[in-house]
């Protein structure tokens, strides 16, 4: 059984490209990769606010589903220039993930993000009084 969530308002950017924001199977929180898009889907083009959106986008998807940055056990990003990037980023997970344990983490450089310079998904571990999908 699959169970799919979306957050508030963004509902239609998915649809356009055909895909979840987050798929529920189990206990376990499947969440696609989220990027710095503003409300409207367009890009933020300062980098560091390019990550926080990022970051925002993926906390948005977690609660739509009844999840936190705390439920979180698998971190996959992906980074243009991983190099001039990576302390920008560091200081960002720090923030969404303050105290050990810390999750599994993958870094990996791409050389395209459709416009994007960074993006973000996670596996979650849905707390037992999870959501019902939206």
């Amino acid at each position: 059984m699959r169970d799919a969530f979306f957050p508030a308002g963004r509902h239609a950017l998915y649809e356009k490209h055909g895909y979840s924001a987050a798929i529920r199977s189990g206990d376990l929180l499947f969440v696609s990769g989220q990027v710095g898009s503003r409300a409207d889907g367009s890009v933020e083009t300062d980098f560091a606010r390019q990550v926080d959106q990022a970051f925002a986008n993926l906390q948005a998807v977690l609660a739509a589903a009844g999840a936190s940055f705390d439920d979180v056990i698998d971190v996959t990003t992906f980074h243009t220039d991983p190099e001039r990037q990576f302390e920008t980023i560091l200081a960002a997970k720090a923030k969404a993930f303050p105290a050990a344990p810390y999750p599994a983490w993958t870094a990996v450089g791409v050389n395209w993000l459709a416009g994007f310079d960074f993006e973000i998904k996670v596996i979650a571990r849905l707390p037992q009084t999870s959501a019902a999908p939206r």
